[in-house]
């Protein structure tokens, strides 16, 4: 299974989703991009298979993987501060992918129906669906 994390800022939830879905899926492959090098780095050392950083990173991978995962923000424009881009968010959210999007009520986007869970709970509730897609 090729999966693709994606991440911004520093690239902490990406981090701890690389762990989580390399503990869950050893013998996946893991794509990590970041939308800035740090976000890359960090997703890289929890163990990726491979990292890239940037807007055509993002567009590229999102072709070939067949599960996205990341803060919910990755397919809404501008969120994470700005950080991810139209194109960005266009790209995971047209692929072909199943999308695993963690529910984080920041940056101006709020979602209803969703329990207030912490970050770690949300990590392992998303490395469980992944685990299930295959």
């Amino acid at each position: 299974m090729n999966i693709l994390i994606v991440d911004g800022q520093g690239g902490g939830v990406g981090r701890q989703l690389v762990q989580a879905v390399k503990n869950s899926l050893p013998d996946s492959f893991v794509m990590a991009v970041g939308t800035n090098s740090a976000a890359a780095s960090n997703m890289l050392k929890a163990g990726a298979d491979a990292a890239a950083t940037g807007e055509n990173a993002v567009i590229v991978a999102a072709r070939k993987a067949d599960v996205i995962a990341g803060p919910i923000g990755i397919v809404v424009a501008d969120s994470l501060y700005g950080e991810i881009t139209p194109a960005m968010a266009l790209a995971v959210a047209q692929s072909n992918a199943k999308r695993v999007l963690l529910p984080f009520q920041h940056c101006d986007n709020v979602i209803v129906g969703v329990g207030d869970f912490n970050i770690s709970h949300l990590i392992q509730m998303a490395a469980d669906e992944i685990k299930s897609l295959k």
